[in-house]
């Protein structure tokens, strides 16, 4: 009876038709996303880029979670990532699901889905990774109308009918056909339509919430996975911080991309264009303002003020040696340094440049991947109120 009253039309349009009134602008939106986040790229040193990755991850989880309701302040996350949990069961949980998330991301952007980012395969991949990794409090719902505690099962569809605020999603039992075709519309994309797919894409795998729990995260790595491989971002920026700073203009438009087609002017499809199309410019105009927040941010002159400014302090309060940040300096200018060039950098004894390299170590503000590797900058969640200011709120 359901494969009768659920057709898989019901979802459509599942991209900007090609005359659509505002496919001009999108365009024009899309084009400009590619070319901002190019430059943003290609600006730093690669090892540069590796380093504030691992910063954007731990960004980009918190944003993503704090749109769930779940707020874990990144300092916490970080100390989560060093087994470092808190003694409060439900503060622990939200730790433990941070992490859950930023290894997920972390083989996202080690190329784990690859172009592959809108396959069910790689979808229910994202998801079963997410869900293995979670504390086992946080794998139960409640039915809304019966109150029954029910298990999420990690990578699988849901098997219960479901309602989302006002949107009732499809069928449990139709759930495989909706998923085949999500696949055939997004398989094969030139790169424009790849770009405004981050966005329809996120909002109609919402739209069918294949999972009891946790569509709202996935849908998120998802488009971040699109918008890696098709723009190599680098992971420098995350859509979802945008999101989360607007996120009753994100709920508005996701609630509008749920109603029917209004007239005949409004696509083809059964679900209306003129919402799909407002919440696909809305999407690329966060990931441009994003793009532009983080150029701002990291302008190597800027960056190196403040960076300087927190060095002098802590040479100030004797946390670091005398000449420290003269090593910051020159990490932050090359990349990476040799260690064998820091004596020279502060125009001191090996003896001086040891204990200078080993308080920065011991600060955690640079690293090596052995004894033997170059020094690169590390850019920690505890400092980035000082180092990278509005990344994300100060921890209370």
């Amino acid at each position: 009876m359901h494969e009768i009253d659920e057709s898989i039309g019901l979802m459509e349009p599942m991209l900007i038709a090609d005359n659509a009134r505002q496919r001009g602008e999108l365009s024009d939106l899309a084009l400009e996303l590619a070319q901002k986040s190019s430059g943003l790229l290609h600006s730093l040193p690669m090892h540069m880029v590796d380093s504030l990755a691992t910063l954007v991850r731990s960004m980009n989880c918190y944003y993503s979670n704090l749109i769930e309701g779940h707020n874990t302040h990144p300092i916490d996350i970080e100390r989560a990532l060093k087994q470092d949990l808190s003694d409060n069961p439900r503060q622990r949980d939200l730790q433990l699901e941070a992490k859950a998330h930023i290894m997920v991301q972390q083989w996202i952007d080690a190329g784990g889905v690859g172009e592959q980012a809108l396959s069910a395969a790689s979808i229910r991949m994202i998801h079963q990774k997410f869900c293995e990794l979670l504390p086992d409090e946080l794998l139960w719902v409640e039915h809304p109308t019966t109150g029954e505690r029910l298990r999420v099962v990690a990578g699988e569809y849901r098997e219960n009918d479901v309602q989302v605020g006002r949107h009732i999603p499809i069928k449990s039992a139709s759930l495989s056909r909706f998923m085949e075709r999500f696949d055939e519309a997004y398989a094969r994309l030139g790169k424009t339509d790849m770009i405004f797919a981050a966005a329809c894409a996120h909002h109609r795998l919402l739209w069918i919430h294949p999972f009891l729990d946790g569509n709202g995260r996935v849908a998120r790595l998802v488009s971040h996975a699109v918008l890696l491989h098709t723009l190599n971002t680098g992971g420098l920026w995350s859509v979802a911080r945008g999101l989360a700073r607007n996120v009753e203009a994100y709920k508005s438009h996701l609630a509008a991309c749920d109603l029917p087609r209004r007239n005949d002017l409004d696509g083809r499809g059964s679900l209306s264009e003129e919402a799909l199309v407002a919440f696909t410019k809305f999407f690329l105009t966060v990931c441009i303002d994003q793009v532009d927040f983080m150029e701002n941010l990291i302008q190597p002159q800027a960056l190196r003020t403040r960076i300087q400014r927190w060095a002098d302090e802590s040479i100030r309060m004797e946390k670091l040696p005398p000449k420290s940040g003269a090593v910051l300096d020159a990490i932050l200018y090359r990349g990476e340094l040799p260690r064998s060039e820091v004596a020279a950098i502060v125009g001191t004894g090996d003896r001086q440049a040891r204990r200078i390299l080993s308080a920065l170590l011991e600060a955690e503000v640079v690293s090596a991947e052995s004894t033997r590797a170059p020094l690169r900058l590390v850019f920690p969640a505890r400092l980035a109120g000082e180092w990278m200011p509005g990344l994300f709120p100060d921890k209370a």
